[in-house]
């Protein structure tokens, strides 16, 4: 199995951010976003790599960007390196398969959650509370649920530690009410029509988060699109409420690193080859069931 790459090393382009996953370079109105190899937990970037993490979560954004992309526009304008800026050729070994070129836009920093059912942070609020986001929410509901229909949950983006879940008038009052009807309107619409499909690949999406920027006075799909890293997949055949569910994303590290005696700050422990190798295979099973094909890494 080839090696992970952690980190991009680009000394002629413009580092714009390195996040906890992406590298992205500026290329005047144009980006490079570069999926990596990391993977963080906890809020800790682990010094492990999971082998081909960033090749996946790259073709399955590219897919779903194809997918949606009658429903809103979107940044990507490729992902094949023979099309990208010559200046950024001779780092052709370190793009391929895991980078997208795209527009440059005014982000919108909201992260535009949708939820089908009731699980993580939505599911801990209402247990405690009855709410989601601040908003009453039917009562016997269990964890797992499939709610009555998807709702909007806005977040607060943070570049590190984690997104502050928000009401709907706390995103108004950030954005505007005009803006924050269309981006709620919108991610629905695109939650809905690829919950519908991945359900007849047997994949059931909980919940995913976009993404959106400013382009000229248009509102596009920006970042990545309906990923494991951005989403929650669970299998439908192991569907069952009142439980977690296993997913096809991080959790098997974050189980692994429940096993250890580890205070969750910095430095991250280092991962095991079968924990590294379980990861990777979790992210291809999920491309390879929702897009129909095997992953070539």
């Amino acid at each position: 199995m080839p090696s992970a790459i952690v980190q991009t090393d680009c000394p002629s382009l413009d580092l714009l951010h390195r996040g906890k996953v992406r590298d992205i370079y500026a290329l005047d109105d144009r980006l490079l976003i570069v999926a990596t190899d990391r993977i963080s937990a906890f809020d800790v970037v682990l010094p492990d790599g999971i082998t081909n993490k960033g090749k996946v979560l790259t073709a399955l954004s590219t897919f779903w960007f194809a997918y949606t992309k009658d429903l809103v526009p979107n940044h990507l304008i490729s992902t094949d390196v023979a099309e990208f800026p010559a200046v950024a050729r001779e780092y052709d070994d370190v793009f391929a398969g895991r980078t997208m070129y795209v527009l440059r836009t005014e982000r919108v920093d909201i992260e535009c959650v949708v939820r089908g059912y009731i699980s993580g942070s939505a599911w801990k609020e209402y247990s405690a509370h009855g709410t989601v986001c601040g908003e009453a929410m039917p009562s016997g509901l269990r964890e797992s649920d499939k709610l009555p229909t998807p709702i909007f949950t806005p977040a607060t983006k943070a570049d590190t530690g984690h997104d502050e879940n928000i009401s709907v008038a706390a995103m108004a009052d950030i954005v505007g009410q005009e803006l924050t009807d269309h981006l709620s309107s919108t991610s629905i619409a695109i939650y809905e029509a690829a919950a519908a499909y991945a359900a007849e690949r047997g994949i059931i999406i909980a919940d995913t988060k976009f993404e959106f920027g400013d382009r000229d006075g248009e509102i596009i799909l920006i970042d990545e699109a309906l990923t494991a890293d951005s989403s929650r997949f669970w299998p439908a055949d192991e569907y069952e409420p009142g439980r977690p569910q296993r997913s096809f994303d991080k959790q098997y590290v974050r189980d692994y690193l429940e096993t250890l005696d580890w205070g969750k700050d910095y430095p991250g422990p280092p991962l095991p080859a079968d924990v590294v190798a379980g990861t990777s295979a979790r992210y291809q099973e999920a491309y390879e069931q929702i897009v129909g094909k095997p992953f070539v890494g």
